[in-house]
């Protein structure tokens, strides 16, 4: 795995890295390549077993709570998953190419994405219930937009910026998300 991922931080694309490639970057045989892999595709997934874990733990502590100090923690939630992203630029976007292709990475990949959805889900259920929300928000259209949607623009801000404007797409992210998904009220003018 750590093979792979030199390879990858190395620029090279995960569709032109052969298992070959790998073997000879990990000084390892193809039996025991194959005694602890099905194939390329699965040491991809499983190197980014762990990132998928510690992104969705975060997810799992949302609690958007009232007043405009909502927004601002997503703020700082937002940072701290572009900098988990931009730290594995490399894996995740190997993820993203493999997906279109492979039947295996996809299901990861989705599988993913959709743990997050749920999660936005139940929040935004909770928010409704408690009439934070509002009552005709539709949460299944809602969670997408912004867990399929989120996912898309991070990835495209982290292929374009050197890093310095994480700060303004955390905020604008959780502006959207607070003033959009959840509805909260726009601060009043001065």
């Amino acid at each position: 795995m750590s093979a792979l991922r030199r390879l990858l931080d190395s620029g090279e694309s995960f569709s032109e890295i052969s298992i070959q490639r790998i073997l000879d970057e990990a000084g390892v045989s193809r039996a025991t390549f194959y005694a602890r892999f099905t194939g390329k595709s699965d040491v991809l997934v499983r190197l980014t077993d762990e990132l998928r874990e510690s992104l969705l733990a975060l997810a799992r502590q949302w609690e958007p709570g009232a007043g405009e100090a909502g927004a601002e923690r997503f703020a700082r939630f937002f940072e701290e998953v572009i900098a988990i992203h931009r730290a594995h630029r490399a894996v995740l976007t190997a993820v993203r190419e493999a997906a279109s292709y492979d039947p295996a990475v996809n299901d990861f990949y989705t599988a993913d994405l959709g743990g997050f959805d749920e999660a936005v889900r139940r929040t935004l259920l909770a928010e409704q219930t408690v009439g934070r929300t509002a009552a005709d928000l539709d949460t299944v259209a809602a969670s997408r937009i912004i867990v399929w949607g989120g996912s898309q623009a991070i990835a495209q801000h982290i292929q374009v910026d050197d890093g310095t404007g994480d700060s303004a797409l955390a905020r604008e992210l959780a502006r959207i998300w607070w003033h959009g998904a959840y509805r909260r009220p726009a601060p009043s003018p001065l």
